[in-house]
């Protein structure tokens, strides 16, 4: 069994929210949005499956994997029902659990992300890449991608990309690289909001429009100012909408 390292904030017994991190991040990657996701939910974020300080099994990994640490978490925690947010690998975990074990999702909120992102060769040659030499060989360009060029501070995610190991990264780029949820699409029946970085070169807006219009109750926002990893350039733009109600009518 995967052991998934995660972290508690905010008021026992208030409505829970689980936070799912991109591919080549930790829980780290939600700081900015802990604070005032706290003061109203019991905010859990987690490392996904190789990364950080989860444990690292042997790759290749699939989809159905993570999701299955994601409801494996709750259920460690005796948690039912939650709002799920995840942005890109997070997203795909979050829209796989919410076709998959609808009765424990409230709600989604899918960030930066995709229901298929070929081609699958692109994933399996950079898992190849990484085995071989690290996380490292991979850092500048992830990161052209991670922001947009006026965002400047980016020591820290750099450091982050390159301590996650070689296997964990390279088990869930072969998770992606098998990954088709289109057909799951039409039988999530949680309100689903699909956030985009209106300069996301890896997710571009469409793939969130493509979601967003093809789940049942499904709402797009596009966040100006923001690549691939959205909630850290632009954090108070997403954590305003992942708190937002509206959406969810």
């Amino acid at each position: 069994m995967t052991a998934v390292h995660h972290q508690v904030d905010g008021p026992v017994g208030a409505p829970a929210i689980l936070l799912s991190n991109s591919l080549g991040t930790t829980l780290a990657m939600w700081d900015a949005q802990v604070p005032a996701l706290a003061e109203r939910c019991r905010v859990i974020r987690y490392d996904t499956r190789g990364h950080g300080r989860s444990s690292v099994p042997p790759g290749p990994y699939h989809i159905d994997d993570l999701a299955d640490d994601a409801l494996g978490l709750l259920d460690h925690l005796g948690i039912e029902r939650v709002h799920f947010a995840g942005l890109s690998l997070g997203g795909m975990t979050g829209l796989r659990l919410a076709a998959r074990d609808p009765d424990r999702l409230e709600r989604l909120t899918v960030l930066c992300t995709s229901a298929h992102l070929p081609p699958a060769s692109y994933w399996t040659d950079r898992a190849a890449l990484v085995r071989e030499h690290g996380t490292a060989a991979v850092a500048h360009a992830v990161l052209d991608r991670w922001f947009t060029p006026a965002y400047r501070d980016r020591a820290a995610a750099r450091q982050m990309l390159e301590s996650i190991p070689a296997e964990g990264y390279a088990g869930c780029c072969e998770a992606v690289a098998t990954m088709n949820l289109t057909a799951d699409l039409p039988k999530i029946t949680a309100p689903v909001l699909a956030i985009a970085g209106a300069a996301d070169p890896v997710t571009p807006p469409d793939h969130l429009a493509r979601i967003a219009t093809s789940v049942p109750q499904g709402r797009l926002l596009v966040i100006d100012g923001a690549a691939h990893l959205a909630n850290v350039e632009q954090p108070a733009a997403v954590t305003g909408a992942i708190l937002e109600p509206a959406w969810t009518r």
